[in-house]
């Protein structure tokens, strides 16, 4: 609210405060992933810096002004940024640095087609300043394609390089799949997630750009790790994520290369990456007094695809709450959950839970999905819909969770109510 009404009354005291930061600033972009590579930087950076950090995930420019608001004593700004707002979050505040993870296909009610979401970051990044240092993930063909004018040591690019870990074929649920130069199909060479992998169009020869700092000897570890080899130029580390899956070792790869721009050491990366701990609502485990609630993010077909994919490394849920909610910060149009793979959750899944403002519709999609509907309760008050899974879930035994974003915040603030956990602006 205090940037809401200072944004307002007076947008440009927001570039007045920006410029008050002695070092500068550092911006983080993505439809997935952004508030996990943020607090993953903060981890790295914190160290050594006093950062202005809006860690609760307020990242729109309201959110990024009363951060500035509470900076007194910051050194520099990290700040996370929602995908629509990274044009002008930039125009302001001129950034030191900006790091762009992904664009996947998110709101279109709210963003439009990814490709016009694209066609904003291109002109955002030809205004940034000529000093300013661009991260970018190669191995997404929009992404990876961004600032390639700019000068040499300006541009860091990153991405995985393990065939071992990539899908058999390019998902259904892909979206930059048709070449940006010349719109005939790409090749694959790996496909990780969704459309992000080792890409070239066969007609023109666009392929993803070489890598700078690379994820190699991938090790997924279930659902409670993953490690990895750390490659830069400057040399390689060995990292142990205390979070799962491929798309972490994405976001801190992004993490890296961003720290890595504005002055980290390689050991400082090491250390910083292994204390991370999970961002709340993303693969978050809250004990609940001898059952626990694993939280999984799921907001648009490609996240949601990876979080059941990290999901099944495990032990397949036999019970889980899905909550879909269709509010403006999930976007009004839920048909994005008839993309999502659900199918591979159905063989051990014996009882579901749904939950949210869109609970029929949930319940439906996994009807057609094969699910016995008999097996499925609709239940769309979240209070009510979370207390059910509890009752069903035994002692001892652990209640998966996967709701869209506003369902999530409902969901921890009611576990917050009850003393379990601190309120996601509070955390540390």
């Amino acid at each position: 609210m205090p940037g809401k009404l200072l944004w307002k009354l007076d947008p440009g005291a927001v570039d007045e405060l920006a410029r008050r930061l002695p070092l500068g600033s550092a911006l983080v972009s993505a439809t997935n992933g952004k508030t996990t590579t943020a607090t993953m930087a903060a981890g790295i950076l914190r160290a050594k810096l006093r950062l202005a950090h809006n860690r609760s995930g307020a990242n729109l420019v309201s959110g990024v002004a009363s951060t500035l608001l509470a900076a007194r004593g910051a050194q520099l700004g990290l700040f996370e940024v929602d995908e629509a707002a990274l044009p002008e979050v930039a125009r302001r505040l001129r950034p030191r640095s900006v790091c762009l993870g992904n664009l996947f296909r998110d709101q279109l009610d709210r963003y439009g087609e990814l490709e016009l979401v694209a066609g904003r970051w291109r002109t955002a990044v030809k205004e940034l300043p000529a000093e300013s240092a661009l991260v970018v993930n190669g191995d997404d063909p929009q992404v990876g394609d961004l600032g390639q004018e700019r000068g040499p040591g300006s541009r860091t690019v990153f991405g995985v390089d393990d065939p071992r870990h990539a899908h058999p074929a390019l998902q259904h649920a892909a979206d930059s799949i048709w070449c940006i130069r010349c719109g005939t199909p790409y090749e694959y060479a790996a496909a990780y997630i969704g459309h992000l992998g080792d890409y070239r169009c066969p007609a023109c020869g666009h392929a993803r750009p070489p890598l700078d700092v690379v994820a190699r000897g991938i090790e997924l570890e279930g659902i409670d790790r993953v490690s990895f080899d750390l490659i830069t130029p400057e040399g390689s580390r060995r990292v142990r994520l205390g979070v799962p899956g491929l798309y972490n070792v994405y976001n801190a790869l992004g993490a890296a290369s961003l720290a890595r721009a504005l002055g980290a050491t390689l050991d400082e990366i090491q250390d910083g990456l292994e204390a991370f701990h999970a961002a709340f609502g993303r693969f978050e485990r809250i004990e609940l007094g001898g059952k626990s609630l694993l939280v999984l993010l799921i907001k648009n077909p490609a996240g949601a695809n990876e979080a059941i994919r990290t999901l099944l490394a495990g032990e397949a849920p036999r019970l889980a709450l899905v909550a879909l909610n269709d509010a403006t910060a999930d976007g009004k149009d839920v048909s994005w959950i008839w993309d999502v793979d659900f199918e591979p959750l159905l063989p051990a899944l014996e009882r579901l839970i749904a939950g949210g403002d869109r609970a029929a519709e949930l319940a439906l999609r996994f009807k057609y999905g094969g699910f016995d509907e008999r097996e499925i309760e609709v239940v769309p008050e979240l209070e009510a819909a979370l207390d059910r899974a509890l009752e069903l879930t035994p002692a001892g035994g652990e209640l998966v969770a996967l709701p869209t974003y506003t369902a999530m915040l409902a969901l921890r603030d009611i576990v917050a109510r009850r003393g379990f956990v601190r309120q996601y602006w509070e955390a540390a």
